[in-house]
């Protein structure tokens, strides 16, 4: 099995490069890459949605973004130690009439010794927004290393 790198243990420098390196994955909204990064018997909580192993966080992914159009996101680092991480989250999308709504939630990680995330836990809350109360804004794919951070955005 290949490494993922960082490596856990994390260090705050190393904790922050993960959570970065899944942004601009799940920016990509490409299922298959995403996947790559968890352990083949990965366990998740998504909302109330559960899947168990890369198949089915495949599945979970497609639907994902079939639904979610125009996704942005941005993770930022919430705490670290060891082996696990916790970030905070932020996404916009809209569904196919146009209704845009951002996403705020956390997430709890914990990887396996080579780097892959064996259990992945998100909490996730919807706001319904404008489209001019928008506040993520880059062409598709990774966040413009220039584009601001949650905590500059105040969300």
């Amino acid at each position: 099995m290949a490494d993922r790198p960082p490596l856990p243990p994390f260090t705050r420098e190393t904790a922050i490069q993960k959570v970065r390196l899944a942004e601009d994955a799940w920016n990509t909204r490409d299922p298959e890459k995403v996947a790559l990064a968890y352990t083949t018997d990965t366990r998740w909580r998504n909302r109330a949605e559960f899947a168990n192993g890369r198949a089915e966080v495949v599945a979970l992914l497609r639907r994902k973004w079939t639904v979610e159009l125009d996704y942005r996101l941005i993770k930022e680092l919430w705490a670290f130690g060891d082996n696990r991480i916790a970030v905070r989250f932020a996404y916009e999308c809209h569904d196919d009439a146009g209704n845009w709504t951002r996403n705020y939630g956390n997430e709890n990680w914990e990887f396996d010794e080579h780097g892959l995330m064996r259990t992945r836990h998100a909490s996730i809350n919807t706001l319904p927004i404008p489209a001019s109360a928008r506040k993520l804004h880059w062409p598709p794919g990774p966040r413009p290393t220039t584009h601001p951070y949650l905590t500059s955005l105040a969300l």
